[in-house]
Parts: C-alpha cells; structure tokens; sequence
C-alpha cells in the first residue's frame, strides 16, 4: 500500500527561495538604476538652470554639466569610475577632461581600462590623450566601455568611459552595489550619456536664445541711438532750413508790399539776400546728399592738378567776412615747396571751409588760421583756432554724422552735424585721412593729410589727371587755331527763336518763361503732356525744354516717342529735372534727350545750354551773308 506524503519533494524549497531571492536583487536593481537615473535627471536641470544664468564663457558652461554627470555616476558606481573624454580640435584622439571632482583622501582620479587590442589594463588619467579609434572599438564591444555624447549641435562631442577605481573607494554603499550585474551599469551609463546629450543640446539652444536676445538688444540700443540722432538732425536741419527761408520770405513779402523796382539800392539789397539765403539752403541739401553718396559708394571724385595757392586764397576770400564779423584775425600760410596737389578742387575747398568755419563758429576771441606744409608724399592742410577747444572724451564724437558738440561762443547750435563727418569721408576719398588735436581752452588743430598723388585701387589717379591735363592742352591749342565763333548778337533775327517749356509747376514754369522771354525767345507753355502733344501739332519750336515727372506722363518715355516721331526726333531735347543723383544726367542722356539741367535751375547755365541749341536760323542767316 502506497503512502502519500505531504513534504515537499527534495530541493524544491530551495530552488523557489533562490528564485525569489534572484526576483527580489533585480527589482532592488532596478529600483537603483531608476533612482539613480532620477537624481541624474535632477542634478541635470539644476545645473541648466543655474548655468546658463550665470557670465560663464560656453565651454565653462558645458564643463558644468559635464561634471554633474561624472560626480553622479561616480557616486552610484561605487567601485567603478567613469570620466569624459572630449575631441580635441584637428586632433585624432580625446583628451580625458572631466573625472571625479570629489573623492577621499585614500582614492585618486586614475581610472582602470582594458583596451580590445589587448588585455592588460592601463592607467588613464585626467589629460591623457586616448586614440578616437579605440574609444570607438570600446564603443562597440558586447558589453561597451565608452559610450558616445554630443551629436554636434552642441558641439561638446566626446565619450564617457567607464573603468574600474584603481583604490578602493571610501564610499559606504549597500552590498547590492558591489554585487551588482554589469548590464545594470552599462545601461546607466548609456542611459546616463543620453541625458547628457539632451542636456548639452538644451544648452546649446539656450545659449544660442541669449545671444539673440543680446544682439537683439544691441539692435534695439543702436536703434534708440540711430533714433535720437535722427531727432537731432531734423531739430538742427529744420533751424538751419528755417532760418535762410524766413529771410527768402520775408524779404519777398517786402517787395511784395512796396512794389517792385530793381533800382531801388534797398530792393537790390533785399534780392541780394534772397539768392544768398536760396545758396545757403541748397548747400545744406547738398550737404546731406554727399553724405548719402558717399555711404552708397556713388559720390564720383574729378581727379585734377589744383594750385594750391590759388585754392587757399579762394577759400580766405569765402571766410574773410565772417571772421571780420566776429571781430577774429584770419591767418593763412603755404609754405613755399607746397605748389600743386592732385584732387577734386571742389571737394577740396569744400574740406577746408568746413574746417575754418567750424573754427570760427567754436572762437570767441583771437584768431583762426590756414596753414600749408609738406609732410613727405603727403601735404598737411592744418586749420587752427584759438577757441573753446574740445575735451579728450568728446573727440570720438566728433566725426560721427547729425552729432554736434555745445557751442558755448553761441546761444545757439549752428549748422546739422555733418560737416565734419563728410570732410573725413571726403579725405578717406582721397587716399588720406584727418587728425585732431586739441585741449579745454586751449584751441583745437585739425589737419587733413592728403597725398601729393593719390593711389586708388586702380593706382592709375596719377594718369588719369595726366591724360586730363594733356587733353586740356590740346583742347586749348585746337581753339587758338580755329577762328573765333561768329557773333550772334550783330546778325539780324528773322524771328525770335520758339521754345517749347513742358512744365507742371506753376512757379517754376512761370520763373522758366519769364526769364526766357526777357532774353527775346518766344515760350509756349505745356502744363502736360496732352498739351505738349497739340503745341506739336501747331508748331515746330527750336528748343523743347521738358520735365522728367508730369502729371499724365513720364518725361524720359515721351522723349522716347519724340525720337521715334519723324516730324520731331531733329529737335534738340532738354531736360530740367530734380534728378540730381549720381546716374540721373546718364539717365536722362540715354532717353534721348541732348542735354540736362538739374532743378534749382541757374539761369545763367539755362541760358547758356539754351543758347547752343537754339541759332539755326542765325546760322542760316550768316550763311545767306557770306553768299551775297
């Protein structure tokens, strides 16, 4: 008879208890890799937070996320060590950079590694340079010692590396510690080299927000800057504007009211300062739009030989009376080997006026001066004063445009803060430059150092103003061998010649036919171009004289159409215009038109241009004499 008994089989207790025992270490396990993954986690966006509110440098920044990651790890490995190593620049290997910062006394930085080419452990250290290849095959191995961090976003590409502390640690950890499974590590740390990843990315992107928001605020301070100095200008061009105009029209209203009559000596005075105060506006207009030309790189400089003396006393003879006005002497000196220079005589007077009526308007008493010397290849054009002088601060200021400096000599700011601006961008032109020198109360002297031949890009100014000066005096001997032109004014006129004014401004067309009509030609008027179109019809004048804009019409198109017209494409075009930029005459030349005046108008070249377009019938007269 069979017994059954109720004991468990042999050894089967036992194996239950070892499963259990083997399901209670892998949960503890896992519980330490979660946990340890979480204090990781927490370090990590600590560190973020604190770093980048910090003044650190980018790669100090890195280096602080880099050793939060080792000191963890190196913390929840116990006895096993792990460090970074980062690429170096045009460098084939990677320099161990970040190890534990904290460990005791007994313990070192010295990390335990087996190499896959061979199986003797080495000793890495902080500094030492480890072959990319090796930390690659490291990287690759069944269970791996190094495992990638960086994906080049941010720029901090390495690998962290795990080895075995070469002294025991001082660290007391739980036994699991010591016992635990070596895929348990390995994926702490690849996990761990994940986050790092993240992180330094995140890094990265904040780095890259705070330098937006810096070169934005950069942006928005040059702004507000850009901003307050446009208000000046306009504050100070609109004073300046006013003042000259106000006399425009105020003197005009006087002539109005009294009746006009040119031989009045007081009249004659009062159209004098019109056409000063008309001079002065457009010079401030010019002024601005020099400046503008420059910048754009379209201000066109004509290379000639200039006289120096003839230029300085030119320049004294504009300053003379203001000087005498304010009661200061006006010295000039040009030393003797000083002759000739080669520029833009124009922008060269320009430069000089700027600079003596600068010291003018800034000295109160004493005396304002012009002196000449040779500086080897160069020449020194020195203007001095005896005035308020300028403080060392303020003379960075000084050639900035729209930027003035306080006038104490005057109650007043004088002229728009751009005079000094244009006369070093007209000197930089020129191949020179401009110093400054000067003391509170001491004076101030300004010197335009100019090159006796200027060297451009092309190195060929010298040439150019060769070639102008032998054309110059071949033009000259050509003229003393042709005869003299025939004086028009002795021939009889069958008619006054016809001029046809194409003209929307009621003012400026009136002025135009005015002036046109004193001088013996017969004007008709055409407001656009539907009534430039019937004139045609009616009439054929010697001369058209037409605007670029019209109301119902582009100028250039119609001069266009004039030139595809039989009956009109013989007579002589020309252009009076407000296109006064640098391209504009070009402009208007290739529409077809023969030749080009830019608004405001000087007459005196209106009649002129008029003049050399306007004498067939004389020509057919002095023809018919000579015949009989």
């Amino acid at each position: 008879m069979y017994k059954y008994s109720s004991l468990p089989e042999p050894n089967s207790q036992t194996s239950e208890s070892i499963s259990q025992l083997t399901t209670i270490e892998e949960l503890r396990a896992e519980l330490w890799l979660e946990r340890s993954l979480n204090r990781l986690h927490t370090c990590l966006s600590d560190c973020l937070v604190s770093t980048i509110t910090t003044n650190l440098n980018q790669e100090d920044q890195q280096g602080i996320i880099l050793k939060c990651v080792v000191n963890e790890l190196n913390a929840a490995l116990n006895t096993s060590r792990v460090a970074i190593a980062l690429k170096q620049p045009q460098a084939s290997g990677c320099k161990i950079s970040y190890t534990l910062s904290s460990v005791s006394r007994r313990s070192n930085k010295r990390l335990l590694g087996v190499m896959p080419h061979t199986t003797k452990k080495q000793r890495w250290k902080p500094g030492q340079i480890i072959d990319i290849k090796d930390l690659q095959q490291l990287e690759t191995q069944n269970l791996p010692d190094a495992w990638t961090i960086g994906n080049g976003v941010s720029g901090a590409n390495g690998w962290l590396i795990f080895g075995k502390a070469p002294i025991r640690s001082n660290y007391h950890s739980h036994k699991l510690n010591k016992a635990l499974p070596a895929k348990y590590k390995a994926e702490l740390i690849a996990r761990a080299a994940k986050l790092c990843t993240i992180t330094l990315d995140k890094l990265a992107k904040l780095q890259h927000l705070q330098q937006q928001a810096l070169d934005l605020e950069n942006i928005n301070q040059d702004l507000e800057r850009t901003n307050q100095l446009k208000n000046q200008f306009l504050a100070n061009t609109s004073h300046e504007i006013r003042t000259p105009l106000s006399s425009i029209l105020g003197f005009t209203q006087l002539l109005l009211v009294q009746g006009y009559n040119p031989s009045r000596e007081r009249q004659q005075e009062y159209l004098n300062i019109i056409q000063s105060s008309g001079k002065h506006l457009l010079a401030l207009i010019n002024d601005i739009l020099d400046l503008s030309k420059i910048e754009a790189n379209q201000l066109e400089v004509q290379w000639e030989k200039v006289e120096i003396a003839t230029l300085c006393a030119n320049v004294i003879s504009l300053v003379k009376e203001k000087a005498n006005s304010r009661g200061l002497i006006l010295k000039w000196e040009i030393d003797p080997r000083v002759t000739t220079i080669i520029a833009d005589p124009l922008r060269l007077k320009q430069m000089l006026l700027n600079l003596i009526f600068n010291a003018l308007k800034f000295t109160k008493e004493g005396s304002v001066g012009l002196k000449i010397e040779p500086n080897g290849e160069f020449i020194n054009f020195i203007v001095w004063d005896t005035g308020t002088g300028i403080a060392k601060e303020m003379q960075a200021e000084l050639f900035q445009p729209y930027c003035q400096l306080p006038n104490p000599v005057v109650s007043r700011e004088e002229g728009t803060g751009l005079g000094l601006a244009l006369t070093r961008k007209l000197a930089e032109l020129h191949g020179g430059w401009i110093e400054v020198e000067s003391e509170l109360k001491q004076g101030s002297l300004f010197i335009i150092v100019l090159p006796l031949v200027p060297k451009g890009e092309n190195g060929r100014f010298e040439d150019e103003a060769d070639k102008a000066d032998e054309a110059d005096e071949e033009n000259n001997n050509i003229l003393e061998t042709q005869p003299p032109p025939p004086d028009y004014s002795q021939l009889p006129t069958p008619h006054p010649p016809e001029i046809l004014l194409v003209e929307d401004d009621s003012l400026n067309a009136q002025m135009i036919e005015t002036y046109l009509s004193n001088l013996g030609y017969r004007v008709n008027l055409a407001k656009n171009a539907v009534e430039m179109w019937k004139i045609l019809k009616e009439t054929k004048p010697e001369v058209i004289l037409i605007d670029i804009y019209l109301p119902d019409g582009n100028g250039l198109e119609l001069v266009q159409e004039l030139r595809q017209n039989q009956d009109y494409r013989s007579i002589p075009i020309i252009a009076q215009t407000a296109m006064a930029m640098k391209g504009d005459r070009e402009i208007c030349l290739a529409s077809g038109v023969d030749d080009y005046i830019a608004k405001p108008i000087d007459l005196s070249l209106l009649e002129s241009i008029i003049k050399k377009y306007s004498h067939k019938e004389l020509n057919k007269l002095e023809k018919l004499e000579k015949s009989e």
